[in-house]
């Protein structure tokens, strides 16, 4: 496992650098991973163009990732290496990932941070100047390097520059406000993309050798989701229409750490960085009485005695505490709120509480001062300073959303849609079942299981993006280099061109009379109520059929205003939409087969006397990739197998 990498690197074919110069790559998206790659290639020397729908490669969604990024450095000397990162993203994936390419993954974790620490990314670091880290769940050891609540936004500052440099030389040419619209398949290989000008209008085409897809999650399917509002799965799923394999849909993490939802008026949730569970402690009220007394405003959570609190993931996993696995925390949490524990008004909130790390910090900060370490108030005021310092831009968003100070009073938070471990189905080259259509990121299936570790998401970005698919992408061009340039006038191109056509003037013709977000949030209660947090078989049912009951008053019933020929951001959310509504159909799908209980994806039938995620590896130790088979047609299911070699396929504990 330790060598597959290198000799895989070692025999794939490459392409010529004077040859590069007559390839043509299109990538989709301008997160991390769309970021990266783009900046790679060009340096390279393809030719590159690069698409996103937003009005800056900045805006990708990447920019929202807070807490940090895994890489097996062990500077902190505390056992790490790469094998350990390798073992626990497969034992959190709840050994539902492919195993080569998570050993790849931890093979190459420690070379982004030393790229991004080439860029000038701000990594936090300890008083003597070497880079600092922090732990995240799942893990016993400190491997997440971070700057302080805005590690994503660094990192895409620092791949937007390398992005930046190939823009101004020519190698890449940038379209922004262009979203993709569909996949254009040629004798059975990718051969360019149809894509709308957000601004005008109007449809293009464009063509390339190899097309590769960086477009990111499709949490949004809930409708309430910490994504941003116009993250979705329009790009993957039109390659997955057009012959590429989607696999494991119903594998999406629920974020155990986020600002409880207020009321039916929101449109998105947010995100309280994991790395708040380094300090913060977990706990709910273990006396019912209180919790009505904190519903009704008689009591506030200060005031609870320490013997009166219940911190139940301490509780339930001595072993790692409120650091576990963010799936094993999230069912924590709903668990202790459907047992009436619940600290806010709905009923669904516990408590993240930062007292005892205030105490902890401002006696460490008083000694080293010579302060006596019996002056509360000066301790408190020390130990709020070294919290701001690693928290500090969290805490000022918490507060200004829920109008609370969480130095003074614990934080409220509640499990919400964040990522999906699922995606477009992807080879160890990272190519899927479309010959020449590639997939990085979390637009791909390959790398977390059925959970993602924290800090995880931006390693795969960056790894995919500047040190996976520069690689294995060479050895499908290779057989390129005499293709010559992709025409746009072929029948492929009008077809693909005709059929997004076709469906604008469906949307802009149609004389319905409900908006698209009535239809969208009606799809997320379904999810959320049926394919969330916990599944059963009668549910997944009850939501396949009303999703398809949904899908079909949608076509009839949707109206879009304004016209199609210029900026209509109701125009690209009903197409973004009506991608949902058939995804949310084989998510549920997905579910309904996978009789077991792994990682994120909870069967209520197969649960263990602990009420703990119950596997059936004799069945099911497969990846599920499904084939679109056309409208109204019953999805195929392929099996990809999983054999492990070097772990022990074992029952997950982290007690």
């Amino acid at each position: 496992m330790s060598e597959k990498w290198g000799n895989h690197k070692g025999k794939i074919d490459l392409v010529n650098p004077s040859n590069k110069r007559l390839i043509d790559v299109i990538v989709v998206g301008t997160g991390l991973a769309g970021s990266s790659a783009s900046a790679t290639l060009a340096e390279l020397g393809y030719n590159v163009k690069t698409f996103c729908f937003q009005d800056s490669p900045r805006r990708a969604h990447s920019i929202a990732a807070q807490g940090g990024i895994n890489a097996a450095k062990n500077y902190q000397g505390d056992g790490d290496s790469v094998y350990r990162l390798f073992y626990d993203t497969v034992k959190g994936g709840d050994y539902r990932s492919r195993e080569a390419n998570v050993y790849r993954l931890a093979e190459v974790s420690g070379n982004i941070i030393d790229q991004c620490v080439a860029q000038g990314v701000p990594f936090a670091r300890e008083y003597g100047g070497l880079l600092d880290n922090r732990s995240f769940g799942g893990v016993l050891v400190s491997r997440t390097f971070y700057a302080a609540g805005q590690t994503g936004q660094q990192l895409l500052l620092g791949a937007y520059s390398a992005l930046s440099r190939q823009i101004a030389t020519g190698k890449v040419q940038m379209f922004n406000r262009h979203e993709m619209l569909d996949v254009v398949v040629v004798d059975g290989k990718a051969r360019g993309i149809i894509a709308r000008n957000l601004v005008t209008g109007e449809i293009e085409r464009h063509s390339a050798h190899a097309v590769v897809l960086a477009s990111g999650g499709y949490g949004n399917v809930f409708f309430l989701s910490t994504n941003a509002m116009g993250s979705n799965v329009t790009a993957a799923w039109k390659a997955h229409k057009r012959g590429a394999y989607f696999a494991n849909p119903c594998y999406t993490q629920i974020h155990p750490t986020c600002i409880p939802r207020s009321g039916d008026h929101q449109s998105k949730l947010t995100l309280m960085s994991e790395s708040l569970r380094n300090d913060g402690r977990i706990w709910v009220p273990k006396h019912i009485e209180d919790v009505e007394k904190i519903r009704n405003g008689s009591l506030k959570p200060t005031e609870i005695k320490e013997e009166d609190r219940d911190y139940y993931l301490e509780r339930r996993y001595p072993a790692f505490g409120n650091l576990v696995p963010r799936d094993v925390a999230s069912r924590a949490a709903k668990e202790r709120c459907d047992a009436g524990f619940g600290v806010n008004k709905t009923g669904e909130a516990v408590y993240l509480d930062f007292s005892s790390a205030i105490i902890r910090y401002g006696k460490t900060e008083a000694r080293v001062q010579g302060i006596d370490v019996n002056d509360m108030a000066e301790v408190k005021r020390l130990g709020k300073e070294v919290v701001k310092k690693k928290y500090g831009n969290l805490f000022e968003m918490y507060e200004k959303i829920v109008d609370e100070n969480p130095y003074e009073t614990p934080m409220m938070i509640y499990p919400a849609v964040h990522y999906t471990m699922g995606g477009v189905w992807v080879d160890y080259n990272l190519m899927t079942s479309v010959n020449g259509l590639y997939a990085i990121g979390e637009a791909n299936f390959s790398d977390h299981g059925s959970n993602r570790l924290g800090a995880s998401a931006l390693m795969q970005g960056l790894a995919d993006g500047y040190f996976v698919l520069p690689y294995t992408i060479g050895d499908y061009l290779a057989d390129e280099i005499r293709t010559g340039k992709i025409p746009i006038d072929s029948p492929e191109f009008d077809k693909a061109e005709n059929d997004v056509k076709e469906r604008i003037n469906k949307f802009m013709n149609n004389k319905g009379s409900k908006p698209v977000d009535y239809f969208h949030k009606r799809l997320g209660k379904i999810m959320w109520d049926e394919v969330g947090m916990s599944r059963n078989e009668q549910g997944l049912k009850k939501a396949i059929a009303e999703i398809r009951s949904l899908r079909e008053e949608f076509w009839k019933d949707v109206f879009v205003p304004g016209d199609a020929n210029g900026m209509n951001q109701e125009l690209e959310k009903a197409g973004r939409v009506a991608d949902f509504l058939e995804l949310g159909e084989l998510f549920a799908i997905d579910a309904l087969t996978r009789n077991e209980s792994c990682g994120g994806h909870f069967r209520e039938e197969y649960q263990t006397p602990e009420g703990e995620a119950l596997r059936d590896d004799e069945n099911f130790a497969f990846v599920s990739a499904w084939e679109y088979k056309g409208e109204n047609a019953e999805p195929f299911l392929h099996k990809e197998e999983l054999k492990f070699e070097a772990v022990e396929l074992k029952t997950r504990s982290y007690k």
